[in-house]
């Protein structure tokens, strides 16, 4: 049996998180890949889960989030929600999921939905991607839309770099959120670029602005819960453990081999009914 914590918090929506906006109140947000870490996230209170395209690299060991399948990350998206039935539950759109054809990109972000029990969908656009964003609105499809570093487009540069150092590379990326707004977007994420930039489209756009590696001036705050809970091996500058389960799993995993090897492992024991046990032939 899975953990139930329980929950008495009134759902969290698109519409909740518009309010905290307009308050300027913080709200976090972590990714989740299944239903029983969703569970106890959202016993946490934590209002925003993001099924992300990094599970092909923390579910499935891949080197880059390009690898991810589409079927699988409707499934680990519907078990997330499932998990945390009163939480905002994103869907990370795959590559090559949504850029080759509006009509296939409707189609899968509409599986999303469905399939995937996904409350919004996220894709990672620039200014170019309008039409298609409106076209999901259109579709009665939630989008969010991920602006700044684009992880999907890192072939194009040669790797994972921050963005917006440069004046002109900031304009363009506060006019990609600008657009994005325009066409229909509900929440925008911004990754890795300036404080400055991620301020500057806070106060020219009206929806919630969710960063990772933004600086301060956003509305929500996103990591990698691997990162935050010291299990990857690897993390950006901007992802702070506060916990080391990592090596709490790896000592757990070393005390269990040690009971195996003392035949020490419980002291639960099933018992045969009465007589029975003389019944078994030799």
């Amino acid at each position: 049996m899975t953990p139930s914590p329980s929950t008495d918090r009134l759902p969290i929506t698109i519409r909740t998180l518009r309010k905290m906006a307009d308050r300027a109140e913080p709200f976090a947000c972590l990714t989740c890949y299944d239903a029983t870490t969703a569970r106890w996230l959202e016993s946490a209170g934590i209002p925003v889960l993001l099924v992300g395209d990094t599970a092909a690299e923390i579910v499935l060991g891949f080197d880059s989030t390009i690898h991810m399948p589409l079927d699988v990350a409707i499934h680990l998206t519907a078990g997330v929600k499932r998990g945390a039935p009163n939480t905002v539950v994103m869907a990370d759109m795959p590559f090559m999921s949504y850029q080759a054809d509006d009509t296939e990109a409707i189609r899968n972000a509409g599986r999303f939905m469905t399939e995937g029990l996904a409350d919004i969908v996220k894709l990672e656009v620039d200014a170019s991607f309008a039409p298609l964003v409106a076209k999901l609105t259109r579709a009665g499809i939630p989008v969010c839309a991920h602006v700044g570093c684009r992880p999907q487009s890192a072939a194009l540069t040669g790797g994972y770099a921050s963005r917006g150092k440069t004046a002109s590379e900031a304009h363009q990326i506060i006019e990609d959120a600008i657009a994005m707004e325009k066409a229909g977007s509900v929440m925008l994420l911004v990754e890795a670029v300036p404080e400055e930039v991620a301020a500057r489209i806070v106060s020219a756009t009206s929806i919630p602005v969710i960063g990772i590696g933004a600086g301060h001036a956003v509305h929500g705050q996103i990591l990698v819960l691997q990162d935050l809970l010291g299990m990857t091996f690897w993390q950006p500058g901007f992802a702070t453990p506060v916990k080391s389960l990592g090596k709490e799993i790896q000592s757990a995993a070393e005390q269990w081999m040690q009971s195996v090897a003392n035949r020490n492992v419980t002291a639960h024991r099933f018992a045969m009914k009465p007589d029975e046990a003389d019944k078994i032939k030799t």
